[in-house]
């Protein structure tokens, strides 16, 4: 009895303290780039990773799911000679203490559609296990068969343009509250486009952007943040007030579970 008891206490241990819970909290608007953001508080995303090239141009982000393994969009092409660069907030300062690690491998979704963007999602296994500290940790990720509902308020973060033609992104990372859709809801903006692949979330006065790819759509629940979609396409020009779509990470975290598995 006292042995199940232990495990019992290790399994909440893990569950609260493993992954989705920031040292630093998020505080976010609405709540409680991202066009019609904010910027985030510094650390309180410690799974944002920004995928960069080898002259640091940032070009999509992503997740860090544990200490070696981090998630993507499959259509942001992850390179052999990209750099994954986590604990940054500000990407114009030089003060950070983040951590610049190469690519070991990728893993693209032996499905990943790029007609119909369908299981958008690729798996960057790191060349070196990332630090775990107060502004690098990883998210917890959606479970199979779990149901988010239409309505609910879940947040998005990034670098992305916080207008569709701006020339820049912004330096300090950007973040959005945004309600989920179900997929009958997003078939009135987008149609037959909408797979069960996906999930989407917007249309309500904010929209991730171009940049923004690749990186998390995380919803909140007894403290613990999991990660529910990735950034994947919406509106050309970010409209604020049509939905975007993203990967459904409960339809692809068994596809995710077998590859940490094997690799």
């Amino acid at each position: 009895m006292a042995f199940l008891w232990l495990v019992s206490c290790l399994a909440l241990f893990s569950a609260a303290y493993g992954c989705g819970v920031p040292s630093v909290s998020p505080v976010v608007t609405g709540y409680a780039r991202i066009v019609n953001g904010e910027e985030a508080v510094p650390g309180s995303w410690p799974w944002q990773v920004s995928l960069q090239d080898r002259t640091g141009w940032h070009y999509c982000g992503g997740s860090l799911i544990n200490a070696q393994w981090v998630v993507t969009a499959a259509h942001c092409g992850v390179g052999s000679t990209d750099k994954i660069v986590l604990g940054e907030h500000d990407r114009g300062s030089n003060a950070e203490p983040i951590q610049s690690l190469a690519v070991a491998k990728v893993f693209t979704h032996p499905q990943w559609n790029a007609n119909t963007i369908t299981n958008d999602i690729s798996l960057v296994k790191l060349a070196t296990p990332a630090v775990i500290t107060a502004t690098v940790s990883p998210v917890c990720l959606a479970n199979v068969g779990e149901d988010y509902v239409g309505g609910r308020l879940c947040v998005t973060s990034g670098w992305g343009k916080t207008r569709y033609n701006s020339f820049t992104t912004p330096n300090q990372l950007q973040q959005t509250a945004l309600p989920l859709l179900t997929n009958d809801q997003c078939k009135n903006y987008w149609g037959s486009n909408v797979q069960d692949s996906m999930i989407c979330a917007g249309a309500a006065g904010s929209s991730s952007c171009m940049g923004d790819s690749g990186g998390p759509l995380v919803c909140q629940e007894n403290g613990v943040w999991s990660l529910v979609g990735i950034v994947s396409w919406g509106s050309s020009t970010c409209s604020t007030s049509t939905p975007a779509a993203y990967a459904r990470v409960t339809v692809l975290r068994g596809w995710v579970d077998q590859i940490l598995a094997a690799n």
